[in-house]
């Protein structure tokens, strides 16, 4: 036995006291009163805040961003923020769980088509005042109706429902982009599903765990969570691990199959008999190609401008390097005002400030975008990588519609169509049959357009729009950075064909058959935190986290300073 090989067998003898210890304790968690479950959340909400401001000031440094920039706010936001969140929206689910009494205070309505939908956000008072009108709707899988919605909500926490008092223990593999994807999944595996974790980090950013470990540790105390790091051969150990009985992953549609199929040979022959390699049960969120439809409108200077920024946002934050970025922009061929919103976009991508091309892989995906849209504009930012942008061939560019370039890269489709509904519907059609996922898609329309189109007719045309969440006029990044929407894909993908995953993590009011979010903001609002043009971004991302941390009426008045400065 060489050296490498005694010291991988050492790192795998570890693992396994750990995942003895959560087996073990799996009766305990099952058994852990809901009152206990809420202490250890506002625990938890006391462990982080001591570490949140080195947590978002490293994640910055370790993707490049320089030091008292503005976008210091993602890492604020998308980490120490999001976890705060949740805590606080399951801590309030939890006080109300038994008899779902929390379902007394959510607004339902039914749709055009007679599903069912929640009204998620505004929750209370704070999400009124801050969040300037945004809204979250999430909608039932049809079957799901106001006299059994409670039948299908929160059953570990129902003694009448088959799901109480069960247990298992899962293993998360964390994704590298987004800090709070990892502790999210552990909750949602935690509070929703009743199973203890173990979470093994992405090498990409397991220097989280300097911050997990101290902000999670009344989890580890009570030996229901285990974190781990490691390259795949610790992912694949622990994947076939007698006790893991199941695996959630966050990640990319190949790491997935390599799981369920194997690799090479061994995985194309599996999936052709449909023996997967693994028989565990797993769940996923893998990403897609993500567009944005700009519907065409009356539009003002102002809004060409504002919505140029929030298209940048939906590309460029995080450097790109997120699974619900903008990847296919879609817009109406005729338009009289496609030209000056594209070059107020390439204006506004062009002078946003860079940052590193952190996520492995960037550079040849990069160049494999390149390779494959010859006619590829490039836009160069000062002390960065260029962004860039490329015209769509939809007779040829299947590579554009099919790949997640998952970089600072975006394609144009031009569509043709004779008034804005009728864009709109070609829109959605080519959405639906010709990009791969089903994760995001987002759509930029002014509300006189939607009053032409007629608000109930709308809706029905979002029905026949299959992602897992519809953002209109914001990002459906929102939708993941909201606890109680129900983030993963559309229903309906399967283990062979699994596009951008099977089942859906956050969810905090603990819905069981959600089938979308549909999220919306006014068209035209003071800046957002996460657009990568807000001059106030880190202050806003350290103002938010401390409010989320502890509401107060004292804390407002410099969150909508800075807001209106921003």
């Amino acid at each position: 036995m060489n050296a490498a090989t005694e010291n991988t067998n050492l790192a795998f003898a570890g693992l396994d006291p750990q995942l003895q210890q959560l087996a073990d304790n799996r009766g305990k968690w099952v058994n852990t009163p809901v009152a206990q479950r809420i202490e250890l959340l506002a625990a938890i909400k006391e462990c982080l805040m001591p570490v949140a401001q080195a947590w978002a000031e490293t994640a910055a440094r370790q993707k490049g961003i320089a030091p008292g920039s503005p976008l210091v706010g993602e890492e604020w936001l998308s980490g120490p923020y999001t976890v705060l969140g949740y805590c606080n929206q399951m801590m309030w689910t939890l006080s109300q769980v038994l008899g779902k009494k929390h379902l007394d205070s959510i607004p339902l309505r039914e749709l055009p088509n007679g599903q069912l939908a929640a009204r998620v956000l505004p929750n209370s008072i704070w999400d009124r005042l801050l969040l300037n009108g945004i809204t979250v709707d999430v909608w039932m899988q049809p079957g799901v109706t106001r006299a059994n919605l409670a039948r299908n909500t929160a059953g570990i926490y129902d003694p009448a429902s088959s799901l109480y008092k069960t247990g298992k223990l899962a293993l998360v593999l964390g994704a590298g982009n987004i800090a709070s994807i990892a502790p999210l999944d552990v909750f949602h595996k935690l509070f929703c599903e009743n199973q203890v974790v173990m979470l093994k980090m992405n090498p990409v950013n397991d220097y989280l765990i300097e911050f997990l470990a101290p902000a999670l540790k009344p989890l580890t105390d009570l030996g229901v969570l285990a974190i781990v790091r490691g390259g795949t051969d610790v992912g694949q150990y622990l994947c076939q691990h007698p006790l893991v009985q199941e695996i959630h992953i966050t990640g990319a549609g190949a790491s997935h199959d390599a799981i369920v199929w194997g690799v090479g040979e061994q995985a194309r022959a599996n999936k052709a008999a449909g023996t997967p390699l693994n028989n565990r049960t797993i769940t996923s969120e893998l990403g897609a190609v993500c567009p944005t439809i700009v519907v065409p409108g009356p539009w003002s200077d102002a809004d060409i401008d504002f919505q140029a920024q929030q298209v940048a946002s939906q590309k460029l934050h995080n450097s790109g390097f997120n699974c619900v970025a903008c990847q296919v922009l879609v817009v109406a061929k005729d338009w009289p005002q496609k030209s000056a919103f594209m070059n107020q976009l390439e204006q506004t991508m062009a002078a946003s400030e860079g940052r590193g091309l952190y996520y492995p892989g960037a550079r040849e995906r990069l160049a494999g975008f390149a390779a494959h849209n010859p006619l590829a504009k490039s836009l160069p930012r000062a002390g960065a990588e260029p962004v860039m942008i490329a015209p769509l061939d939809m007779a040829s560019d299947h590579y554009s519609e099919s790949v997640e370039v998952f970089s600072p890269a975006m394609s144009v489709t031009e569509l043709e169509a004779s008034d804005p509904e009728a864009f709109l519907r070609i829109a959605i059609t080519y959405a639906n049959e010709r990009l791969y996922g089903t994760l995001g898609a987002n759509i930029v329309i002014h509300p006189k357009t939607i009053a032409q189109i007629g608000r109930a007719r709308f809706e029905e045309m979002l029905v026949d729009l299959r992602y897992g969440t519809i953002a209109i006029n914001t990002w459906t990044g929102l939708g993941f950075l909201t606890p109680q929407a129900a983030w993963g894909a559309f229903p309906g993908h399967t283990l062979a064909d699994v596009q951008s995953g099977i089942g859906f993590v956050h969810n905090t009011l603990m819905f069981e058959k959600p089938q979308r979010n549909v999220v919306e903001a006014p068209f035209k609002t003071p800046k957002p935190p996460w657009f990568i043009t807000n001059r106030k971004g880190a202050v806003l991302g350290r103002l938010l986290v401390s409010f989320q941390y502890r509401p107060s009426w004292l804390k407002l008045p410099r969150i909508f300073l800075s807001a209106l400065l921003g």
